[in-house]
């Protein structure tokens, strides 16, 4: 491995030279830290990527072609990116070929029409890089909002003019045909100062058409001037400052069509929405008109039928206030909301026999005491999935802080553990009474 290693680093000046005669470099392939340069260190990262000595995650700027490995062609074109800078072309315009967009500023959107090209075609946004939505696009918030990765979430409801969903106590709302759901996946640069701005990364809706709910994504170019649809995924660099001053990055995963079905298919198969229930609804929203109850001002708005007075509708705790709760609320919750949608009597997880949506009530089907219906690998050796008194015996635990495939839970949306919902969730263990298997827990 070393002989291999020293022979791709002889080979650096002959890579320069075919670098230098391929002419400059059309992106910025092999900027690892994503400063705007590809100075020699990271160039010999890439030589031990292609090499297998470390993996692509660690520059994923290497891989162009997106194929979790790093060719000679790849290593070239960070050479030529070294050389000659990383100067990306100027985007041309993409005109819009997959739908009608007639004159005017009100939203665009026909259920009967396929998606469009670009994101702006609907006329969502007064101002998209903003997200500040066009008149009739209602933002909304949830009380405990699902974990992914620590992006941050702008969240939009648009209904056809002159209708209205219909309130329902447990599931999500039914809505009318042509409502879209609108998701804005973004990264604060400081956690600490929203002043610092965000970087926009995806926007993902959810479309009631005649028959079904169905899911398309788009992807914001760099200049954060527009988003195109995307089906095959990505896989986008972030880097952000924490809550702590720490800098973190990841390499952020944009999911495939197919993936979306795989947590919003909460009952028996069938795609929806997860987030517009009342109990995640029902709290207060900063409105440019002022703050209001976003039941009471989606009734008010005629875009919810109905709706009892929010005093009298079930309403979700925040997970990290305990303000909002008891801690076994608050731990409920936040498995409701991360781990329910799969993890209830019909959804995709039912033949686990664990359940850990708001509404289960018996203990053993919430996992206390509860041996695994499958062992392996990702119980972690462990015996139960709620051991009381113990959350280091708890599986739950074990596969909530783990990153590995195979064993981290919820599988798809997070490379990273979120502390504070983990936080949670083992001091609501640690103070669970009782044992396990006739021994005390713990």
């Amino acid at each position: 491995m070393r002989r291999l290693s020293s022979f791709f680093l002889r080979l650096l000046p002959a890579l320069l030279l075919v670098a230098i005669v391929s002419g400059p470099a059309r992106a910025c392939v092999g900027d690892c830290n994503d400063d705007g340069e590809v100075p020699v260190d990271e160039l010999v990262a890439g030589v031990g990527i292609a090499l297998g000595q470390s993996s692509v995650a660690g520059c994923p700027a290497l891989d162009r072609d997106e194929d979790d490995a790093v060719g000679v062609d790849e290593l070239v074109a960070a050479v030529s990116s070294a050389i000659d800078g990383c100067r990306v072309p100027t985007p041309t315009p993409i005109a819009e070929t997959r739908c009608a967009v007639p004159p005017g500023e009100a939203v665009n959107f026909d259920p009967d029409e396929p998606f469009c090209e670009l994101l702006s075609s609907y006329r969502f946004f007064r101002d998209g890089s903003a997200q500040i939505p066009n008149d009739g696009v209602v933002p909304y918030d949830l009380n405990t909002t699902l974990f992914s990765d620590y992006a941050g979430k702008h969240r939009f409801l648009w209904l056809p003019p002159g209708t209205s969903a219909l309130y329902d106590d447990e599931e999500s709302f039914e809505f009318p045909v042509g409502t879209v759901i609108i998701k804005t996946f973004a990264y604060p640069a400081d956690f600490r100062d929203p002043l610092l701005g965000e970087r926009l990364l995806e926007t993902r809706l959810i479309v009631r058409r005649d028959d079904e709910w169905e899911p398309i994504t788009y992807l914001w170019n760099a200049e954060e001037t527009e988003a195109r649809r995307r089906i095959i995924g990505a896989r986008i660099p972030v880097t952000w400052i924490d809550d702590e001053g720490e800098t973190r990055s990841i390499n952020y995963q944009v999911p495939n069509t197919n993936q979306c079905g795989e947590c919003h298919e909460e009952h028996d198969e069938a795609f929806g929405p997860l987030g517009p229930k009342a109990r995640n609804l029902n709290r207060d929203y900063p409105y440019p008109e002022g703050t209001e109850n976003q039941l009471a001002h989606l009734t008010a708005a005629g875009l919810l039928a109905g709706a009892p007075d929010p005093e009298a509708a079930p309403r979700a705790a925040v997970f990290d206030d305990p303000e909002t709760g008891t801690l076994e609320f608050r731990a409920r919750t936040y498995l409701d909301v991360n781990c329910g949608n799969c993890h209830n009597p019909s959804g995709l997880a039912r033949t686990s026999g664990l359940y850990l949506d708001i509404f289960e009530s018996d203990p053993a089907r919430l996992g206390i005491c509860k041996t695994p219906v499958a062992a392996g690998q990702g119980s972690g050796d462990r015996k139960f999935d709620i051991v009381p008194g113990a959350p280091d015996e708890s599986i739950l635990i074990y596969r909530m802080e783990s990153t590995e495939a195979g064993v981290a839970m919820p599988e798809l949306g997070r490379q990273t553990a979120h502390d504070e919902g983990v936080d949670v969730v083992r001091e609501w263990i640690e103070s669970l009474p009782g044992e396990c298997g006739g021994s005390p827990a713990g």
